[in-house]
């Protein structure tokens, strides 16, 4: 099975656990098989690989996510970088050149396009391959997966079956609707439209060369920027007259905001956490060292992160979008290609951060032009690079570079440093990067 996950957004309705960088789906936040915590993304390349070992996985994505994908997935799984966002057409068209032109996929191959987030079991992901089988047998352009709906949402389009098979053509599709609407809906066997979808390569090849000037994928990567934004139900789906629909009557759970994920947690703690016994339908998510106590509160969730604390009714907690937007912020954690940094401080002329660097890693060699730094190391071995000069560092040591000076530190174990910028105009712009020779 080919299969494309979509991984978007930065997921502002979970605020204050995700952000530009780290989207909601690298939340770790489910507990795994081993008893640690994994993420969304975790999750569910771990069911596709149990489902179907040999599955070609490849996520769609923009380049700020790639550090997290191969920290928390490694190397071996695809990736097709968006190099600026275009809505899910290109997207789709870009992954699509990207199976057949880099992968070398026979454009006679079918694949299965779904979003990054979805809480599900197994079962899903056999469903997916039944979808891609019937992808292949041809009979339709485009074969959608339609989700039995347990409750009328106003969340979710709604896909209208011709008939009550489990394999159908489709009738019509319906936006978003109110509750009322989507209660005569369902009366008529609707299916929510969860935006998973199959077709053959060709079919999706053809369609993008259609609206789109570019020679293979190396061409269509270098033009993105060009490109209109666009969604693949508009462009495609919406005009196409060959389509399907397959049932699907499993568990499916759009984890968008804290009330629907709080549901799929099997914990209602994660962190550093207590609640008295008042408290009922209370969730706590803390990523900090500090302890979080609730008492006497009612579906209610708290979630506390290096960006900042929310404290919000279940139900209110799909509506923070808005306020997280007026909220102008720095990134306070992120995963990088060589480990991850967590911002403990910022004053006026300094910022204080704890950088933890994976083994045989390093950061890129680069100068500051407005800000001297000075490293403190906590723990791990590893060696600095300063003005090419090479020093052995480990716990203990600490280095001082000057406004102008290049460096880098490599780790050969894990290592863990206190960085300390200095300066009266310290910026994430004041970098310039060099090879490391």
């Amino acid at each position: 099975m080919n299969i494309v996950l979509l991984s978007g957004g930065s997921g502002k309705r979970l605020w204050p656990l995700s952000n530009d960088i780290r989207s909601k789906q690298f939340i770790k936040i489910f507990k795994g098989e081993d008893g640690s915590y994994e993420s969304m993304v975790q999750r569910v390349y771990r069911q596709i690989k149990k489902v179907d070992k040999d599955a070609t996985v490849t996520i769609a994505t923009s380049k700020t996510q790639v550090s997290s994908i191969h920290n928390q997935l490694g190397t071996d799984v695809g990736i097709s970088i968006e190099p600026c966002r275009r809505d899910t057409f290109p997207a789709i068209a870009l992954a699509t050149a990207y199976l057949v032109d880099v992968l070398g996929i026979s454009p006679e191959e079918s694949v299965v396009v779904c979003p990054v987030d979805p809480y599900v079991e197994d079962e899903y992901f056999t469903a997916l391959k039944a979808l891609s089988d019937q992808a292949d047998k041809g009979e339709a352009n485009l074969v959608l997966m339609g989700i039995e709906p347990t409750y009328p949402s106003e969340k979710y389009g709604y896909i209208i079956p011709a008939t009550k098979d489990n394999v159908s053509a489709v009738s019509n599709f319906k936006e978003k609707p109110s509750i009322e609407v989507a209660k005569d809906y369902i009366s008529q066997g609707a299916l929510w439209n969860g935006g998973v979808f199959a077709y053959k390569l060709k079919y999706v090849l053809e369609k993008a060369h259609e609206l789109i000037d570019f020679k293979d994928y190396q061409d269509l990567f270098d033009k993105y920027e060009t490109l209109t934004k666009i969604s693949f139900d508009y462009a495609v789906v919406e005009k196409e007259d060959k389509i399907q629909v397959m049932r699907f009557a499993g568990e499916w759970k759009d984890l968008g905001t804290w009330n629907t994920l709080t549901e799929a947690m099997e914990e209602n703690i994660v962190g550093k956490g207590q609640m008295n016994e008042t408290c009922k339908g209370v969730h706590i998510v803390n990523e900090m060292d500090v302890p979080v106590l609730a008492m006497g509160l009612t579906d209610v969730v708290i979630s506390a992160s290096p960006e900042g604390i929310l404290v919000s009714d279940k139900e209110q907690s799909s509506y923070i979008k808005p306020y997280v937007d007026g909220i102008v912020q720095r990134i306070m954690f992120a995963e990088k290609s060589w480990g991850n940094f967590k911002v403990i401080d910022v004053e006026p002329e300094s910022v204080t951060i704890k950088v933890t660097l994976n083994a045989g890693h390093s950061m890129n060699y680069h100068l500051h032009n407005h800000r001297d730094e000075v490293w403190v190391v906590i723990s791990g071995t590893g060696k600095t690079v300063i003005d090419s000069v090479e020093t052995p560092v480990k716990s203990g040591d600490v280095i001082t570079m000057k406004a102008g000076c290049k460096h880098t530190v490599v780790a050969d174990t894990e290592l863990k440093l206190i960085e300390v910028q200095l300066g009266s105009d310290i910026s994430v712009d004041d970098k310039v990067k060099y090879e490391l020779k």
